[in-house]
């Protein structure tokens, strides 16, 4: 059930009550509630997923429990077997299309016609975040990081927690595992800043995200109609609904978790004012970044290596990056697109700039924001060929002019693009901000908005496909 739906804010309200009416002195009652209105949402998408989210909680569950009793020769083994084990309904689920078509094309190639059964399931929603999230567990036992989770009570929470089971962001066990074994008690305060991050995100998604979406949908299956500038715009609108809709899932994720006594990692660091696109990936996704970082990039030897080795470390991980996205080659076009850059970074020095000329970080600010752009456009389109060709039209046609209706949907980005630019370097010098009177205005703005611009048709998120 999506959070910006009408439905889910009909029933939250008595979600939230009734699970804080229960006793404090009754821990497990209060997990054994939140496990099952997680599990009672998730199947409101279709009850068949369950089944699947239940395997991969089972399998990663008794498979760290057996790792941390296995002697040392065998570990590895087991590793790989419980490691793939749970990976195999992702793999199945969201990859077996995409790599039965790559076979049969490969084999007609060389002459031989041999066509295997493709599977026509709809994709469990969230599957790679609670597999990502489960999988990071069981390594991090194998890694004597934690000890094996005892509760299974407390592991179901872990993985299905309602919040952020459909777009993450992707919990590590050492966080999120402590706050469900020692549940705290209300605090208004923390529910207070969770009900302003449900504000803000709603606002994200709803305002600016949904409505950037509208424009994009119109221009990016269409592009061959509309001239370059046209397009060029269509490509920054949807560089920001990207932004705004996952942005805006995770502050209201963040949110809905502080209202029920937990704190869940904050996704999203101002992403395009990264001075390169390493830093980019400092900013973006970033519990994703992390996951990546810790159980892909340092196991193939991170950094402490030769340099070619580490080059290649940091293109198998975004390459890993883009698949985890999808089973399309634009995604894997757009992963590698995200190594090679941060490949070419790193060999001319450019990952990192420590100097405070305004001058210099203005224009690297602005030509890691177009390349991200660029890349997005892969990212959004179908096909490789229709990446290519809606470049091709902006480069190719982009003499054409745009009507002042294709820029004034511009002006609601203001909102975001101030706060960003408040957080990113003005935080705390602008007192008249902190004042409690401003900052009630400023809230009952963002809900005015919201019910006077906001698409209120429970849009789906971008990232619930992932």
């Amino acid at each position: 059930m999506p959070f910006n739906s009408f439905n889910f804010w009909l029933v939250f309200p008595l979600l939230f009550g009734l699970y804080w009416l229960i006793p404090s002195r009754f821990p497990s009652y209060k997990k054994w509630y939140l496990i099952i209105i997680s599990y009672l949402l998730y199947m409101n998408w279709k009850p068949a997923f369950a089944v699947v989210l239940l395997f991969v909680t089972f399998v990663t569950f008794y498979g760290a429990k057996t790792l941390s009793d296995e002697d040392k020769k065998r570990r590895y083994g087991m590793i790989w077997i419980f490691g793939l084990l749970s990976l195999l309904p992702l793999l199945v689920f969201k990859y077996y299309n995409f790599i039965n078509e790559i076979v049969i094309t490969g084999l007609e190639r060389i002459g031989l016609h041999f066509v295997m059964p493709g599977l026509n399931w709809a994709i469990p929603v969230g599957i790679s975040f609670f597999t990502f999230q489960a999988v990071g567990y069981l390594f991090d036992v194998y890694y004597k990081r934690i000890e094996a989770e005892k509760s299974l009570t407390d592991y179901m929470l872990f993985v299905s927690f309602f919040p952020q089971v459909t777009s993450g962001p992707i919990s590590k066990a050492s966080e999120l595992l402590p706050q469900i074994k020692n549940p705290k008690p209300f605090n208004f305060e923390q529910g207070v800043a969770g009900l302003k991050l449900l504000l803000w995100g709603m606002f994200l998604k709803t305002v600016i995200a949904d409505r950037m979406g509208m424009y994009v949908d119109s221009i990016y299956p269409n592009y061959i109609h509309y001239s370059g500038k046209i397009c060029l715009l269509g490509s920054f609108f949807y560089t920001m609904q990207i932004y705004t809709d996952f942005a805006g899932y995770s502050f209201m994720a963040m949110g809905i978790a502080k209202t029920l006594g937990y704190n869940l990692i904050n996704n999203f660091r101002r992403p395009y004012f990264s001075l390169s696109v390493t830093d980019f990936w400092r900013r973006w996704h970033i519990s994703l970044s992390r996951w990546l970082k810790d159980y892909v990039y340092i196991p193939m030897g991170g950094s402490r290596c030769s340099k070619i080795r580490n080059y290649w470390n940091i293109f198998v991980t975004f390459l890993v990056s883009g698949i985890w996205h999808g089973a399309n080659w634009t995604f894997i076009v757009w992963g590698v697109m995200h190594g090679l850059a941060q490949i070419i970074e790193k060999a001319l020095g450019l990952q990192k700039y420590e100097g405070k000329n305004l001058a210099v970080k203005t224009l690297r600010i602005a030509c890691t924001f177009m390349v991200i752009n660029f890349a997005w456009i892969f990212f959004r389109m179908p096909t490789l060929n229709d990446a290519c060709g809606l470049i091709g039209r902006i480069f190719s046609h982009f003499g054409d002019s745009c009507s002042l209706a294709d820029y004034k949907l511009s002006v609601v980005l203001a909102i975001p693009l101030f706060k960003d630019v408040y957080d990113e370097w003005y935080v705390g010098r602008l007192q008249t901000l902190n004042r409690p009177i401003v900052r009630m205005l400023v809230y009952v703005f963002l809900f005015v908005c919201i019910l006077l611009l906001g698409i209120l048709s429970s849009g789906q998120f971008i990232y619930v496909n992932f």
